[in-house]
């Protein structure tokens, strides 16, 4: 059974159909990519997982049950936690601050120094314990993406929702998130939904991957199958995804 699923969900900004009917499944312990061109619908679809945005019709079951009636604030209690697209820090707090925020929404009871100490070991585990203490502003973007990230698994989620993080990366730094991906997935157990414009990425560490386009489900299948899709291929015009094949 799924661990989290969008069922039949639409959404609408007055006119604009944002989401048409979509529907997709992410497996427990898979990662699980999604793609389309720029105003697909991708954000937007975190955004209703997430409860940021309501739908008009369809559903987000997440371990089994309907999460539509849960306030934003809980989502993360639950166990989804998520980066964004656009680095959303605090910038006059240090980096370790901005973690235990993170830290803070599933830690109600537990003592400050237990708590103080996952957050370091989150950073630790993205690379950059020694900016603990230096204040989020003037970071550059690729460490302030890490913060971010370190912030969302600090949180001890199930389901990490991953929305462009290989943005302003160098292909060197590209090679190197695809293997954490997969370690993020392999060592703590996680269900990963990926977001990201990067194909050889997506494509590279991805075990099923949706397509989204006009706010339309175009193609779901493994890797291989959608880069082969014609209509995956019409969407990027020939573009990305010819060069992954």
């Amino acid at each position: 059974m799924a661990l989290l699923s969008l069922t039949n969900a639409t959404l609408r900004f007055g006119g604009i159909v944002a989401l048409d009917d979509v529907s997709l499944e992410v497996e427990p312990g898979t990662i699980a990519g999604l793609i389309g061109p720029n105003g697909a619908g991708k954000t937007t679809a975190f955004n209703v997982i997430t409860r940021l945005y309501r739908l008009d019709s369809g559903d987000v079951v997440f371990d089994g049950r309907s999460i539509l009636r849960t306030p934003p604030s809980r989502v993360v209690r639950l166990g989804i936690a998520r980066t964004f697209q656009n680095v959303e820090l605090f910038q006059t707090m240090t980096v370790l601050e901005n973690v235990l925020v993170g830290a803070h929404t599933t830690s109600l009871f537990e003592r400050a120094a237990v708590v103080r100490r996952r957050a370091l070991d989150a950073l630790e585990l993205v690379g950059i314990e020694q900016v603990a203490r230096r204040p989020a502003a003037g970071l550059p973007f690729g460490t302030m993406k890490r913060v971010e990230l370190a912030r969302a698994l600090v949180s001890q989620p199930q389901v990490l929702l991953l929305d462009e993080p290989a943005g302003g990366l160098n292909h060197e730094e590209v090679e190197d998130l695809a293997s954490f991906i997969r370690r993020l997935r392999d060592e703590l157990k996680l269900t990963i939904l990926l977001v990201e414009h990067h194909m050889n990425l997506v494509m590279r560490v991805s075990d099923h991957v949706h397509v989204l386009n006009f706010g339309r489900t175009i193609a779901s299948g493994d890797p291989a199958g959608v880069q082969r899709d014609p209509r995956v291929i019409e969407a990027y015009l020939g573009g990305e995804l010819e060069e992954t094949a």
